[in-house]
């Protein structure tokens, strides 16, 4: 059975920073593209960022590109998504999932076969 936990969701203020974890069971993140999700309320879930298998690439959504970080972390089969520099506009409930997909489709999300439950992230300004 596949699990995906997210946690380190919270309010932080507008310029802060969190770090939100992805602990995965059932399958070794390595062997996946793993992708991290958003969504505000009122709007459609949005792409953030996904590393491919073996984690040696790694694609950002434009509008969190050089704020946020994605990493992994083998031994413990979890990722991480580091935001920095905070907005209002980043408040949202974050997911991880996993995808068996082709990279070059990392960003549709009909196409990720297992997700967590959801962190919820708020940005007060």
């Amino acid at each position: 059975q596949v699990q995906l936990v997210e946690s380190g969701g919270g309010q932080v203020q507008d310029g802060g920073s969190l770090k939100l974890s992805c602990a995965v069971t059932g399958v070794r993140i390595y062997d996946y593209i793993m992708g991290w999700f958003r969504q505000a309320p009122g709007k459609e879930r949005e792409f953030v960022s996904a590393t491919n298998r073996g984690g040696g690439t790694t694609d950002y959504g434009d509008s969190v590109k050089a704020r946020f970080t994605m990493s992994r972390d083998g031994a413990k089969n979890t990722v991480y998504l580091s935001m920095n520099s905070m907005k209002p506009e980043d408040t949202a409930v974050y997911y991880c999932a996993v995808s068996r997909s082709p990279w070059g489709l990392r960003r549709r999300d009909s196409l990720y076969i297992y997700w967590g439950q959801g962190t919820q992230v708020t940005v007060s300004s």
